[in-house]
């Protein structure tokens, strides 16, 4: 069967695959070169003997998945109900709440801060929420503007509108408005942490659930969530109008929190990062943000952004990508859709997973453990950017990244940057592509500059070759950038659309159209057509699973 995604055509499997169930699937062929990727348990007693942060010395070439999880069910509350009507004083409500106790706001009525999240002792959840909280879709179902009738409104017209007390922990917001007071620009909406210097001091089990966060839509906002905290959650919720001329902004960052995250079935715009972990050097010593699970958002930046754009608004925010890492460690990203991003204030890659030690502060900078599945790539100058190193300060190798079933499309051309679909730069290791599907306008791979790459998996994948497909500096496309760039790599099993089987290892196929990769089902190591597989990837992007 097969399915057309903007101009290229996808093959949808017909063999029976086992279910994704917290794990990704490889088969006997696959895991004899890439191994198994699967969620294991910690090890007993680990956790007691060091942060889950700090950086091991593992040497295999298998993404390890985030080993814990937010847990965001529904907690039935026992304590008081505490109903804030308008006028009334919020901050004084949320000073007396106890563990157990539920706040009430009215719906269309506006709160004025900024206020804090005290710590309270004890363990039980404190709930803020509208009162008409009933009238929201469902728990797991997403929020939009049109539910802000619903939504009591929390704004500021300084500072933040939401700040958390070192170590407060244990706050749920459902059904609230957060914004920047009219005419107001604010650096963050929401302050989870900052420069905390011992992660037990960071604010922890904080989640907002179906939430409507945005800034000014004439003065922009920089940050919606600065999410420098321990087990934090934002799911079901709606982020938008985060912008800013002259400075990176994002609906979501981290970059002193320990984890572990939850980004869940969320709208996130924002002009320079959509989400972003790393950026600045972590004031605790060896914080790496880790066990993060990035799953069923929609990432997007609005045309009206985009000064070639028709329907261009007049101001010209500062747009880099759509998804970054910048020291992050066992992250899972997956069925999420990625769309609009143009070369602006960077060269157009969509997805970044580079390296940086910010301002030199945190040599142990890393990104590591990155399984990025079933994902949307579209309309984008170029397609994901990976840096070994970083190439201004002193960090960590970039390793153990696996890029499977993925469907890119619309990459290039009109949206500027060189239409690249993978660039890797200064020595990365451990780095599998497999069963991805794309149409670009530029190369498919991008070798760099400097040192090579080990361990490089490319396999099972579906594009066309641009005769431009393995490139890299000093070196013609084809075998001498590979022989050069990726010396011991493993390359088959690829229907490269109008390529030349001179310029490629043996075992992959060489098609002369898109429609006929068809007939290579059955051939490749794994049985499977080359390409993605549409089964894996959310249909519906809007709704829980």
């Amino acid at each position: 069967m097969r399915a057309i995604v903007g101009v290229f055509a996808v093959w949808v499997t017909t063999a029976a695959t086992a279910p994704y169930v917290g794990r990704v699937l490889l088969d006997n062929q696959e895991a004899a070169y890439v191994g198994r990727v699967l969620l294991d348990p910690p090890t007993p007693g680990l956790e007691s003997t060091r942060p889950a942060y700090v950086a091991e010395n593992r040497t295999d070439a298998t993404a390890e998945l985030p080993r814990a999880t937010v847990d965001t069910s529904e907690v039935k509350l026992t304590g008081r109900t505490i109903h804030v009507t308008a006028g009334e004083d919020f901050q004084a409500a949320l000073d007396q709440a106890k563990p157990g106790d539920s706040i009430l706001l009215d719906p269309g009525q506006t709160y004025r801060g900024p206020f804090q999240l005290p710590k309270k002792d004890g363990d039980g959840w404190i709930l803020i929420g509208s009162a008409a909280s009933r009238g929201l879709p469902a728990p797991g179902h997403r929020v939009d503007p049109s539910h802000k009738p619903l939504m009591a409104k929390l704004v500021s017209s300084r500072d933040t509108v939401i700040a958390a007390d070192p170590a407060a922990h244990h706050y749920r917001f459902v059904g609230i408005e957060i914004a920047p007071a009219d005419g107001t620009f604010l650096y963050s909406l929401v302050q989870l942490g900052d420069d905390e210097s011992k992660a037990e001091k960071l604010p922890h089990h904080i989640i907002f659930d179906r939430c409507y966060l945005h800034g000014d839509p004439a003065k922009g906002t920089r940050r919606g969530i600065a999410m420098n905290s321990r087990d934090t959650a934002v799911v079901n919720s709606y982020l938008s109008d985060f912008k800013e001329v002259g400075a990176d902004s994002q609906a979501i960052a981290a970059w002193n929190g320990a984890g572990p995250f939850k980004i869940a079935n969320n709208y996130l715009e924002a002009a320079g990062e959509n989400v972003m972990f790393g950026g600045a050097d972590p004031s605790i010593p060896d914080l790496v943000p880790s066990d993060i699970e990035v799953t069923r958002n929609h990432m997007s930046k609005p045309l009206g952004w985009r000064m070639a754009d028709p329907s261009f608004q007049g101001a010209a925010w500062t747009v880099k990508n759509l998804f970054e890492l910048k020291n992050a460690r066992r992250v899972l990203v997956d069925g999420n859709l990625f769309e609009n991003n143009w070369a602006h204030a960077q060269n157009g890659f969509a997805i970044l997973f580079t390296p940086r030690n910010q301002k030199g502060g945190a040599p142990w900078s890393v990104v590591e453990d990155v399984t990025f599945s079933n994902n949307v790539v579209r309309h984008a100058g170029a397609g994901l950017n990976i840096l070994g190193r970083d190439d201004n300060q002193a960090s960590r190798q970039t390793r153990r990244i696996l890029i499977r079933n993925n469907v890119f499309v619309d990459v290039g051309g009109r949206w500027g940057g060189n239409g690249r679909l993978f660039q890797l730069l200064d020595g990365t290791s451990g780095v599998v592509i497999d069963h991805n599907t794309a149409s670009q306008t530029g190369g498919i791979v991008f070798g760099g500059d400097h040192a090579p790459h080990d361990r490089f998996v490319f396999q099972n994948n579906a594009m066309p070759d641009n005769h431009a497909g393995f490139v890299g500096s000093g070196t013609a496309a084809g075998k001498s950038t590979i022989d050069r760039y990726f010396p011991d790599a493993v390359i088959r099993g690829n229907a490269f659309v109008g390529g030349n089987a001179a310029d490629y290892p043996v075992d992959n196929f060489f098609p002369a159209s898109v429609e006929a990769v068809k007939r290579y089902a059955g051939q490749t190591a794994d049985r499977r057509p080359p390409g993605a597989d549409l089964r894996q990837i959310p249909v519906n992007l809007n709704e829980s699973e």
